[in-house]
């Protein structure tokens, strides 16, 4: 038998899903919703914790109970990186989901911190070199409309990018047909790619650095890119906001 907060969750839930509370307003007090449900205030807080719990609606100070937007990017598998978008076009992987998904984007949209650091075991078993090899990080934040959507790091061997536009933590990608058009102009063209995925719980800082409501996991992507030779040229990792990306492939079924 179902609690009456899972009750009233329900209720509640599908009155969002249908878009009757619609995404940014803000659900009736909580003591006007106890006295229509005819429970008290701690069943109705109760199913309010798990709706929120569930990515669905986030409290704000002095608004109340606010309806999560939920506005899901298609994130494209091998699409996003078509050779036609980068290196006869200047469209880099995350614009290109954007661009699927029917919004605008600009440079400001990526901010990157780049430094040199010492690869960690899972980098260097990547990029084929010793744990503690200096390589370059190129870290960026992304966001959509204002709103921070995923992370995604990169690790370069250091004579693969030294003053290449790589190494500039100017907003942005790096320059026209971003990291793959650069790594092509040192004769380093990518060619094939494997990614890997997993969600997980997020850590503090990533809860901070995504602007995530409590409850939302967020979805890992490792990447390793590769010249048509083997020789790996970038590895990356991804945190990504679950409910901010639908992730969608298509590819042809091997023989």
């Amino acid at each position: 038998m179902q609690t009456s907060y899972g009750l009233v969750a329900d209720t509640l839930r599908r009155k969002i899903i249908s878009g009757e509370y619609a995404p940014d307003t803000t659900l009736p007090k909580q003591a006007d919703l106890a006295a229509s449900f005819d429970v008290n205030l701690g069943t109705v807080r109760r199913a309010i914790a798990l709706l929120e719990a569930e990515g669905l609606v986030t409290p704000i100070r002095r608004r109340g109970t606010v309806v999560r937007s939920q506005p899901p990017m298609r994130r494209l598998g091998a699409d996003r990186y078509a050779k036609s978008k980068w290196k006869h076009g200047d469209v880099v992987a995350f614009a290109a989901d954007r661009e699927a998904s029917g919004r605008t984007w600009r440079a400001t949209d990526q901010t990157n911190t780049v430094r040199r650091t010492e690869a960690d075991d899972d980098t260097a078993a990547a990029l084929g070199i010793e744990p503690g090899t200096e390589v370059y990080e190129r870290a960026r934040l992304v966001k959509d409309q204002r709103s921070p959507t995923h992370t995604l790091t990169s690790y370069y061997r250091t004579e693969d990018v030294e003053g290449t536009a790589l190494v500039d933590p100017a907003a942005g990608p790096a320059g026209r047909g971003g990291g793959f058009a650069v790594l092509t102009a040192r004769g380093l063209e990518p060619d094939h790619i494997t990614e890997s995925v997993h969600a997980r719980m997020p850590t503090p800082d990533e809860i901070a650095m995504l602007e995530l409501p409590a409850g939302e996991p967020v979805m890992i992507l490792e990447r390793t890119v590769s010249t048509a030779g083997g020789r790996p040229v970038e590895f990356a990792r991804g945190v990504h906001a679950a409910s901010r990306f639908h992730w969608s492939y298509t590819f042809t079924i091997p023989d």
